[in-house]
């Protein structure tokens, strides 16, 4: 598998949900694996580092101690539930800079997040260092595209680079010319839902697209929008005819099943050039 051999004891993964960190976790099994507390680990028997966003530095500190040199941050990350009474006196020193971002959108909590890692003298890198092929380059991956798809694509892709300019959102549908959802802070799936459940009263053939991108400018090396058999699953709920990203800005999860799925529920997967 691309980057396995590569990545080793060094490097710590801070595994968020979902199934990215498993996936990472097998490319490269030598790799650190710390989760927030009272959280699983990401594949099962295997042992990981917990740790409390309240006691951050402390969690810098454990890392520069095991030699940890790089990190990676993976997986959906859910802002937590602060407890002051946790905080360490220099974590709570960061809390002014941490709360002023978080209130700037999602994309200036990870920038701030990445430079806080950095300040330590930790290297940032992103999942596509670990497993280069998660990323897909341009072109169509399973199914047939329509004018009227690439158009809804391009329709699409306005709308997501829009959003993205005021740090909204990674995501939004498009079925012949119209918006039809775009995504907020309730994520992708609360977004097909909500097209499923209006397009459920005027069922019909297949239309539309969902179009995922990274916001314009995003650090890359976290955060990247991710597409998996879930994503497929629930665009063919909401009557699309396909799911278009990015090609090279978008994490494919679990490609075969992925690609699989979509062949199944008739729904094509185009990676478009930005």
């Amino acid at each position: 598998m691309s980057g396995a051999g590569t990545i080793g004891a060094e490097t710590a993964l801070i595994a968020g949900q979902g199934s990215l960190p498993a996936r990472l976790v097998v490319a490269a099994p030598e790799m650190l694996v710390c989760v927030p507390e009272g959280a699983p680990a990401p594949v099962k028997g295997i042992g990981v580092l917990h740790f409390r966003v309240e006691r951050l530095v402390p969690l810098f500190d454990a890392l520069a101690e095991r030699g940890i040199t790089r990190v990676c941050l993976a997986g959906a990350m859910q802002r937590p539930k602060l407890e002051p009474e946790m905080f360490d006196a220099r974590t709570a020193s960061l809390v002014p800079r941490l709360v002023g971002a978080m209130q700037a959108g999602d994309d200036a909590t990870l920038r701030a997040v990445i430079g806080l890692f950095e300040e330590f003298g930790f290297e940032v890198i992103g999942a596509d260092e670990i497993c280069p092929d998660l990323v897909p380059v341009e072109g169509l991956i399973c199914g047939t595209l329509t004018e009227e798809d690439k158009a809804d694509a391009e329709r699409a892709a306005e709308i997501v680079s829009a959003l993205g300019a005021v740090d909204v959102g990674q995501g939004a549908v498009v079925a012949r010319g119209l918006c039809l959802a775009v995504e907020a802070l309730p994520g992708t799936d609360a977004m097909l839902d909500f097209v499923a459940a209006h397009r459920a009263l005027a069922p019909g053939a297949k239309t539309g697209v969902f179009f995922k991108a990274p916001k314009p400018g995003q650090d890359r090396r976290i955060d990247l929008p991710a597409i998996g058999p879930n994503t497929v699953a629930k665009a063919a709920a909401a009557g699309l005819a396909g799911i278009v990203f990015e090609a090279g800005g978008v994490l494919l999860i679990d490609r075969d099943a992925t690609v699989q799925a979509a062949e199944a529920a008739g729904v094509f997967l185009w990676g478009r050039s930005a």
